[in-house]
């Protein structure tokens, strides 16, 4: 392979900038659904997300080869390589949607996107291309949530009128994903909430806790209430009661249909407090499915391991509306590098493939296992120069970028209306079983009894302790203070 001069420059445009005290001091990785980023050493560089640390903390299950293998069992599809690579890494109770679909029983798939700009990256692309697969492999209903509500309560800038006009243009994005309209509904917030999906809404909302928002969460005195309420919107779709013009006006049976989420792993806290609230509600005795969750990694920002892309940092992204050249320079200038400072080093010693940038968006779209490992190990040896590397990542980029342009400008009004319209869906699910009824699932128990595995992490108990420690202090002040007065 042919050297380039430039092939394993650094720049200091590559290194993620961290705020000072940080530096100084290091910090503890953050992963939450406003924040995500690695944790930065003592010596001021950010470090790649610990996964394994994430999945102790927030108490989920990895996948390993027997549930892989399961899968192909069932199924009878072989992985995606998301899947075979660790990009899609932990679950929650992803086997009772295989148990699910073995029976031909009903579940869908939930997902969503935050309309936050007028154009979706190459990282909110990687979530709704596994959805896609997962829709044609269990052929099952799917509902896209924009959560057009949200960006605007968690804005200080946005209007309601900025976060709706990005709900037309991100719906177009999603569409051009290539989802079957038959058995996928997409709708906003701000245009479907009321009827069936309210009063989801307001079950979960009765059930969370001020205290409980503020220890999974991090809210505090100053959050606005909206804010705090979101994660009741948020969670009410996971439910198939909220969509009768899908399921039926039965809920009795409804309520007992759960739902599959493929999410990055930040969205996991919503779906935490909803799996605990699920575990407390019935209706008429039945008891409320738990949604299933399925967590991805994240596509990292074109800085480095430790991040992830940002809709509001063009340099941090590749866009669905760049063009060629803009994907070419992006990469060249500011895609972190795994290579050594000089030609004879990183051919001595070779390159590091788990921070390279340029070699982690392969993984995610070099779809090719024999090729992705033929490069790998010609990196990791010195024998692919990163010049060389970054021209593979940009050629394959733009063939995805170019491919999503072509089907986006064929998306017209009426598929937007087709998408959007609330209507039946229609779906087979396993072609190998007959259609099972929807079952009225037994409840087991008290109604109302407490119980799931959707409880709170050590970390979220400790700030649920410590807010009731200092309401109590507040209490107890409060009501010494009236003591003295009335003295």
């Amino acid at each position: 392979m042919a050297e380039t001069a430039n092939a394993v420059a650094l720049n200091e445009s590559q290194i993620p900038e961290v705020p000072a005290e940080a530096a100084a001091q290091g910090s503890k990785q953050t992963v939450d659904p406003w924040n995500v980023q690695g944790e930065v050493g003592a010596d001021g560089q950010i470090k790649a997300i610990n996964y394994d640390k994430l999945i102790e903390e927030f108490g989920t299950k990895k996948i390993d080869e027997e549930l892989l293998a399961r899968f192909e069992r069932v199924t009878g599809k072989k992985p995606h390589h998301f899947l075979r690579r660790g990009i899609v890494f932990s679950h929650r109770d992803f086997e009772l949607i295989l148990d699910r679909y073995e029976r031909n029983e009903p579940f869908f798939l939930y997902t969503g996107r935050g309309p936050s700009s007028d154009s979706i990256h190459v990282g909110h692309c990687t979530p709704f291309m596994f959805t896609k697969w997962l829709q044609d492999t269990f052929d099952v209903p799917l509902v896209i949530m924009l959560t057009d509500d949200e960006k605007y309560l968690f804005s200080e800038k946005r209007t309601i009128e900025e976060v709706q006009g990005y709900c037309d243009s991100n719906i177009r994005d999603i569409i051009s994903m290539g989802f079957d309209p038959n058995k996928t509904f997409i709708f906003s917030d701000y245009d479907y909430v009321g009827g069936a999906f309210y009063r989801q809404i307001t079950r979960l909302a009765k059930h969370i806790t001020l205290n409980q928002a503020r220890a999974i969460f991090g809210f505090n005195d100053s959050s606005n209430i909206g804010k705090i309420h979101f994660g009741s919107i948020q969670g009410a779709a996971a439910f198939a009661n909220s969509f009768p013009h899908i399921f039926g006006e039965d809920e009795k049976k409804t309520v007992g249909i759960p739902c599959l989420i493929p999410c990055a792993v930040d969205q996991d806290p919503y779906f935490r407090a909803t799996r605990d609230v699920a575990a407390r509600l019935t209706y008429q005795g039945v008891r409320f499915a738990k949604p299933s969750l399925i967590h991805s990694l994240f596509l990292p920002a074109l800085q480095g391991p430790g991040t992830k892309m940002s809709a509001s940092i063009d340099s941090s992204a590749i866009f669905m509306t760049d063009t060629p050249n803009q994907i070419k320079n992006k990469v060249n200038k500011y895609a972190f590098s795994g290579g050594k400072v000089s030609v004879e080093e990183h051919r001595a010693v070779g390159g590091d493939t788990d921070v390279d940038v340029a070699y982690q968006y392969l993984r995610f779209f070099l779809e090719d296992d024999e090729e992705l490992e033929k490069i790998r190990v010609a990196y990791s040896k010195g024998e692919l120069l990163t010049g060389e590397l970054k021209a593979l990542c940009i050629k394959e980029l733009q063939t995805f970028v170019a491919a999503f342009q072509e089907r986006r400008a064929k998306v017209d009004d009426a598929a937007v209306k087709e998408f959007t319209d609330i209507r039946p869906l229609t779906w087979m699910g396993n072609p190998k079983v007959p259609k099972a009824d929807i079952v009225v699932p037994k409840l087991e128990g008290a109604e109302g009894a407490e119980g799931g595995d959707g409880k709170l992490t050590k970390n979220q108990l400790k700030k649920l302790e410590k807010q009731r420690q200092i309401e109590a202090k507040k209490a107890q002040k409060a009501k010494e203070k009236e003591g003295s007065a009335a003295a």
